[in-house]
């Protein structure tokens, strides 16, 4: 049985999205998603990088994926435990393995090439037909014009 305050519901204008934090291999990445999710940080924020068959990367709330929290950036907390699969959620970072802040990134595919070089923060649980639906970006970049917005980000203890 998942811990409660591992939930987190994120509602789009299409449904509810639910995940599952891993504060099992993620405790630092898990807390940080946990609360800003409390404070309200993600409500509005585009889902601003989108790319068909691999990954849509929100948490940016200036929406151009350099923005980040106030809060400071996390040491990586990489893992060979548990694998990117289709539903697995990332924390994305710059080059630097401890730059991970805000921005996460829900996973289309399998992508083992992530697997120990990226963290592992959860994974949905229910909604994976929603994911799917998120507005698609074009290029190598995959940035987004008019992009899917998460309306509202919260953990399913708040909402009790």
């Amino acid at each position: 049985m998942t811990d409660k305050n591992d939930i987190l519901n994120m509602d789009l204008e299409s449904g509810r999205i639910v995940i599952r934090l891993r504060s099992d291999i993620a405790p630092l990445a898990a807390e940080r998603l946990r609360t800003l999710a409390s404070e309200g940080f993600y409500d509005n924020t585009p889902f601003h990088r989108v790319i068909e068959g691999f990954m849509a990367q929100g948490g940016d709330p200036t929406g151009t994926g350099t923005g980040g929290s106030k809060l400071p950036d996390l040491k990586a907390e990489f893992t060979r435990a548990a694998k990117f699969e289709r539903g697995t959620i990332g924390m994305a970072r710059t080059m630097n393995p401890d730059s991970a802040n805000s921005q996460f990134f829900i996973m289309f595919e399998p992508s083992p090439h992530l697997d120990g070089q990226y963290t592992i923060v959860g994974d949905v649980i229910e909604g994976m037909d929603l994911v799917d639906q998120i507005k698609r970006g074009s290029g190598a970049s995959g940035m987004v014009k008019d992009p899917d917005k998460i309306l509202k980000l919260r953990p399913a203890s708040a909402e009790a």
